[in-house]
């Protein structure tokens, strides 16, 4: 395990984004986190998901998980829509197939789109937003 202590250097954009976090319960059952966690490294994935997600507007997109929780943050162009982009996500090349696949180690229902499973969370706290104001 890499030192969580020593952070995850981002690219940074020259424009500004939006920032979406949203999470979800993985399974407990046996090794499904770890299968969960090897279908999602780099070398693993399957190109089709990562082409896909970037083709619908999103700019990056990171999972950090502890236990069996999830939490996904989605950067995204100011200009982007929530709903016609996971709408057009859910129709591309083998995307309906990777979430089927993926409800295996999801604690939901299978059968749902990415957006119908992850929850959207709010934020409660920016210290950008508290250190302007004086």
């Amino acid at each position: 395990m890499e030192n969580l202590k020593s952070g995850y250097i981002r690219e940074s954009y020259s424009t500004q984004t939006k920032r979406y976090c949203q999470f979800l319960k993985l399974k407990l059952d046996g090794d499904k986190v770890e299968q969960y966690k090897y279908w999602h490294e780099s070398q693993n994935i399957w190109p089709e998901i990562p082409e896909g997600i970037r083709k619908s507007g999103i700019l990056d997109m990171e999972i950090y998980l502890i236990g069996n929780i999830e939490v996904m943050i989605v950067e995204t162009p100011l200009d982007f829509n929530w709903d016609e982009a996971f709408g057009r996500l859910a129709s591309y090349d083998r995307q309906a197939e990777w979430e089927e696949f993926m409800s295996q180690f999801q604690d939901v229902e299978t059968g749902g789109r990415s957006d119908e499973k992850w929850q959207l969370m709010e934020r409660i706290f920016s210290l950008e937003d508290c250190l302007k104001v004086k």
